[in-house]
């Protein structure tokens, strides 16, 4: 879409550079050259005309995307919907997930802040919790590791998607991990067990869905799995 618009905008400048050569020639062979209002009037519809096209071609391709309303914010800022990205594929691929999960959960965790702080002490961009972070350090033998550090995005990338690595792990008996995973990821291990039925019970992932009694739990699942297909859907991140 940056590219339609970048060519529009041309397309207007070699036609204003058009006009503005006719409008010279003019004046060479003739003593009564366009009036100044007249061009004025002109190049101003001509530019607001451009610009309706323009705006126009924003809005059908937003539609075409699925969700306008997010491919429109990541259109108008390209650097935070994207910065992440390489760090994002290179992290999944250490830990064997797909990188659109992983900016599923980012975009719903933080919506791509790396300093976000959540209300109960959460930190970065896959807001991972002081335990959790702990968790991570102590079994990859992480020295002299602060909290503090999960502010920095290499470094809460490692321990919140290590940490979803684990959660999908728990559950890959069962036919699709991805809602179990997600759920205990943000509601703990023990409710996810509960929700279940327990570790041993093999549930399809829209009854593990229903069974879930926290509607924050619900919606934040929900919503990952949505944005993580639209990602698959459009074919990147």
């Amino acid at each position: 879409m940056r590219g339609l618009m970048l060519s529009e905008f041309l397309r207007l400048q070699s036609v204003i550079q058009s006009f503005a050569c006719l409008s010279s020639c003019w004046d060479r062979r003739s003593a009564a050259p366009f009036p100044q209002d007249f061009m004025s009037r002109f190049l101003f519809k001509l530019i607001i005309c451009v610009l309706l096209a323009t705006a126009a071609s924003v809005a059908w391709l937003s539609s075409k995307s699925g969700d306008p309303k997010y491919t429109l914010q990541e259109w108008i800022s390209p650097a935070r919907f994207q910065q992440h990205d390489g760090l994002i594929r290179s992290v999944a691929a250490e830990y064997h997930l797909d990188p659109m999960l992983v900016k599923a959960v980012i975009w719903r965790e933080s919506r791509f802040d790396a300093q976000k702080f959540g209300s109960a002490g959460e930190r970065g961009l896959m807001q991972v919790s002081e335990k959790a972070a702990q968790e991570w350090a102590r079994e990859n033998r992480v020295d002299n590791f602060r909290v503090e550090e999960l502010f920095d995005p290499k470094i809460n990338l490692e321990a919140g998607t290590w940490y979803l690595r684990r959660a999908v792990q728990h559950w890959e008996n069962q036919a699709d991990p991805i809602p179990f995973a997600l759920a205990e990821y943000n509601a703990g291990a023990s409710r996810a067990q509960r929700w279940a039925g327990g570790d041993d019970a093999v549930i399809p992932p829209g009854t593990f869905r229903a069974n879930i009694d926290f509607p924050g739990t619900r919606k934040y699942v929900d919503s990952i799995i949505a944005r993580f297909e639209f990602y698959r859907r459009r074919g990147r991140l």
